[in-house]
């Protein structure tokens, strides 16, 4: 088959009039582009140029190669303009997310996307860490975000940004007087925690074990707003994302508990397959950085 240079070296004696001109317009020397033409020839076993003539002139095979260049070296400019436009990508993205993600800056990511990448179609899916990552390695999602709770070399992590959790209650359920509590002085409370298919709930069971912290009891639950009802229902304390919930910290349905030492921030992060090769993904990933704030309930976009 021939390549490109060969077709250029074809166009080019055509479109410049000549071998020299040629070269000076693909940048190389006389002698190159004669030798490209040469291949041609031998390949297709006819001559392109008519050489009894002092002009470079097209055989009647030659008129039909330079057709065929011209159309190919149109084809082959107008892929790599397509391809270096970013609202030239017509694909699924498929995105795995937490619910804290869903309930906080996912929409503005979305519009990003939308924006940057008109053609791409969102896909999400809101799942636990566990089965988020499950699903990435099964090449089920392209791409996840999620608390930093697992090491795998498989997968490519990038920090977007941190949740700075508190611990809370219903409001009086405590009536200690206490300003600040040891954290081993919360274990005789129930404990509404997230159970082990959590990201964060895995940061957390990590941290309390280093802490040597053991509650009396627990309730596991691995949906946050079930947590969440839980914990306002007065059933028991828990951890919750401090900042998003601060309007019903202030409207008076939850009520932060200050604890020694506080709750560590999670580090949330964008995994995806090392192997899988793809310009979209980490353009993604940098939309994420730049949204991922988890501050506000729907946070505008």
């Amino acid at each position: 088959m021939f390549t490109f240079k060969q077709l250029e070296a074809v166009y080019w004696i055509v479109e410049a009039g000549g071998f020299s001109q040629a070269a000076q317009k693909l940048h190389t020397t006389q002698s190159a582009v004669s030798k490209r033409i040469q291949e041609l020839e031998t390949q297709f076993d006819m001559p392109l140029f008519d050489r009894s003539q002092r002009s470079a002139h097209l055989t009647e095979k030659g008129e039909i190669m330079f057709v065929i260049a011209k159309k190919l070296l149109e084809q082959r400019d107008n892929a790599v303009d397509q391809l270096g436009r970013p609202e030239s990508f017509e694909r699924r993205l498929r995105i795995g997310i937490t619910e804290l993600t869903a309930l906080t800056w996912f929409p503005r990511l979305c519009d990003q996307i939308q924006k940057q990448f008109p053609n791409v179609t969102i896909e999400p899916d809101v799942d636990m860490s566990m089965g988020l990552k499950e699903s990435l390695l099964a090449d089920e999602l392209d791409l996840i975000i999620v608390p930093d709770a697992f090491v795998d070399a498989r997968l490519s992590s990038t920090v977007l940004g941190g949740v700075e959790n508190s611990w809370m209650c219903k409001p009086g359920m405590l009536n200690s007087g206490k300003k600040t509590f040891r954290v081993s002085e919360l274990a005789s409370l129930k404990l509404l925690a997230q159970g082990g298919k959590s990201g964060t709930g895995l940061v957390y069971d990590r941290w309390f074990r280093k802490m040597g912290f053991s509650p009396a009891s627990s309730i596991k639950c691995n949906n946050l707003l079930a947590l969440l009802g839980l914990t306002v229902s007065g059933l028991g304390i828990s951890y919750l994302p401090r900042k998003c919930l601060s309007v019903m910290i202030k409207g008076g349905l939850l009520e932060e508990i200050k604890a020694t030492p506080p709750l560590p921030d999670v580090t949330y992060v964008a995994m995806y397959q090392w192997e899988k090769k793809s310009s979209l993904i980490p353009s993604i990933v940098m939309l994420a950085r730049e949204c991922c704030d988890f501050s506000q309930i729907y946070g505008s976009v």
